[in-house]
């Protein structure tokens, strides 16, 4: 087979889970075009992605066959135009990613349209405003960006008036362009999950089973496991949510919805159209990773979302210099480094149950920084 007569796909957006993606296609023959705004490792063209007509421009000139956003920082105007032209697949769809990239609206048609509960939420645009929302909304809020680089970053918590202009300034500072910011109350929740859909073509769509995630007890890192253990009636809504929202968005690919769930209620809070970090378990826990999913998605195969073994990750925000071997003594456990990027590496583990391979991974990660989980 010559090199052209594969599909060529254009992956917009490098970093580490973008890499991942990239070598799951070639592993399933596809020709793959890295393309981001700096060069480096694994980037095959300097594109300025939020640049409508440069993009427009470097789309034309390499001939994709699909186009792939791994990245909400893209010109989706560019992505509409390629994806009219009838020549270019582009995988999600542009509005897919237009709603993923904008909380603001993704919000309201989760709401308004598809009638699926929220945390009761507000949008700000200055600090005037935010101190209109407490007045109506009372303390304590969530204050964080529109868009932001990994869980928790620029987001902050109201619990009195002082607190509205730091809140504001961090928030916008995370963001860097909105000039907004999102204000949520807190409600008690009994766990938070991220449930991937698989979407091969319109009649294709597999749930993968939910992984549960939080931050580590030092606020250091997140943990994430799976299956996260829910009953049978919180199962069936996590999945009813999640599938309508993915059909709302549009297209085929990899889908992460955020939900949180009280009492067998589940709520939205977020949704990405591509692999997001909450997904690294799968490396371990399913037959296909996310990865292998999202990748069997952008060209079209059957994909199965089969989990082989209960297991936990922990995501590590510090530098991987070396992987020790203390890291590597617990049974089943595995660590993968990343470089530079968010996150830097995860441990990972699996077990007979979810806990015993929380414990292993938080041991392997304990190995490398030094921080004993308490």
């Amino acid at each position: 087979m010559s090199a052209r007569s594969r599909t060529r796909v254009l992956l917009l957006g490098a970093g580490q889970l973008a890499a991942e993606q990239a070598v799951a296609l070639q592993r399933l023959g596809a020709q793959v075009v890295v393309a981001e705004p700096a060069d480096g490792p694994g980037v095959d063209e300097v594109v300025p992605l939020t640049d409508t007509d440069a993009l427009s421009a470097a789309i034309s000139a390499l001939r994709p066959d699909v186009v792939v956003a791994a990245t909400e920082t893209v010109a989706v105007e560019a992505l509409r135009l390629a994806g009219q032209s009838g020549a270019v697949q582009v995988v999600p769809s542009a509005r897919s990613v237009r709603l993923a990239g904008d909380r603001e609206e993704l919000r309201h048609l989760v709401a308004e349209e598809i009638g699926v509960p929220t945390v009761p939420f507000w949008f700000a645009g200055s600090p005037q405003e935010l101190a209109e929302v407490t007045e109506e909304a009372g303390y304590p809020l969530v204050v964080s960006p529109l868009a932001a680089g990994k869980p928790g970053d620029g987001q902050s918590v109201l619990v009195r008036p002082d607190d509205i202009e730091p809140a504001w300034r961090r928030a916008i500072a995370a963001d860097g362009h909105s000039g907004r910011v999102l204000a949520e109350s807190v409600i008690q929740t009994d766990y938070e999950i991220t449930q991937l859909v698989v979407v091969t073509d319109e009649a294709d769509v597999q749930f993968c089973a939910p992984i549960g995630h939080r931050p580590t007890a030092d606020g250091r890192g997140v943990e994430c496991w799976q299956p996260q253990p829910m009953s049978t009636i919180a199962l069936d809504a996590v999945r009813s949510v999640a599938g309508r929202i993915v059909r709302a968005l549009g297209g085929r690919g990899l889908f992460a919805i955020d939900l949180a769930v009280r009492d067998d209620e589940v709520y939205f809070r977020d949704a990405s159209v591509f692999p997001p970090e909450a997904g690294l378990v799968t490396l371990r826990t399913q037959r296909l990773s996310q990865f292998e999913l999202a990748a069997r998605a952008v060209l079209g195969l059957p994909a199965d979302t089969v989990l082989i073994s209960p297991g936990a990750a922990r995501l590590l925000y510090t530098d991987v210099a070396a992987v020790p071997a203390a890291a590597l003594t617990e049974p089943e456990t595995d660590l993968r480094v990343f470089g530079p990027g968010c996150p830097s590496g995860v441990a990972l583990a699996t077990a007979g149950d979810v806990d015993v391979a929380l414990a292993r991974a938080g041991q392997a990660a304990a190995a490398i920084t030094g921080v004993t989980q308490p």
